[in-house]
């Protein structure tokens, strides 16, 4: 149906948004969002990360979390040798590199941001919906309402982002809607941008960590075509 675009979006954030208590070693919050186009998602991103399931753990009934990934808890404990743990880290990082998809981001200080006392996700959420919209108006996609997966992280909180995401949408009239899914959705797209937000956020606290997760990131960050003309001037 041409009432829906060609893009579906899925958002994940690292660091939480609290400004009461900063964590000194990550002070910062990172909302990102990671854009695909619905046929290679369909065709080509979704069964490689099946495959990866299968040949690693024998099903996909299983969902991937960078954290769990990193700390090799759960399931992931299987990983239990150097040797498989690095083919398994090998083989996720080549299928997200030559996925083909793009990235928005928007990464807040909150140790500055305290000063003005502002809720670091919604300064987040209007950035990177402004950034979207303007991806849409790239492709022609404007008429056609773009959906954005976020993961739920409790009543409270859903209710003020729904609240925000509407409001921010009906005074900029941006033709997007937002579905909120369950922690346990077993769905591709939210695993693959949890591994998104975390490399980002630790390439602003440290420029010079090596971070090969980020160099794989890097290279899908969306800059709208009016600034990469800019930038070649």
């Amino acid at each position: 149906m041409k009432d829906f675009s060609d893009f579906i979006v899925y958002v994940d954030e690292s660091g939480d948004h609290s400004l009461k208590s900063i964590d000194k070693d990550y002070p910062i919050f990172v909302l990102a969002f990671s854009i695909f186009d619905k046929d290679t998602y369909i065709k080509d991103i979704v069964p490689k990360f099946q495959a990866l399931k299968f040949k690693y753990f024998g099903h996909d009934i299983i969902i991937f979390h960078e954290n769990d990934i990193r700390r090799r808890k759960e399931i992931f404990q299987k990983l239990y040798t150097k040797e498989i743990y690095t083919s398994f880290m090998d083989d996720l990082s080549e299928i997200i590199k030559s996925a083909e998809f793009k990235i928005i981001t928007c990464v807040i200080d909150k140790v500055k941001l305290k000063q003005i006392d502002e809720n670091p996700y919604h300064i987040a959420l209007k950035s990177c919906l402004s950034q979207l919209n303007d991806f849409k108006k790239e492709y022609n996609q404007c008429e056609t309402t773009t959906h954005i997966v976020v993961e739920k992280r409790g009543r409270k909180e859903d209710v003020e982002l729904e609240l925000e995401f509407r409001r921010l949408c009906d005074h900029r009239n941006y033709s997007l809607d937002i579905i909120l899914a369950d922690k346990k959705t077993n769905s591709i797209g939210l695993q693959l941008s949890d591994m998104i937000a975390r490399p980002i956020g630790r390439k602003f606290i440290n420029q010079k960590e090596n971070n090969r997760a980020y160099e794989i990131i890097e290279k899908k960050l969306y800059k709208a075509k009016k600034l990469q003309q800019e930038a070649e001037a």
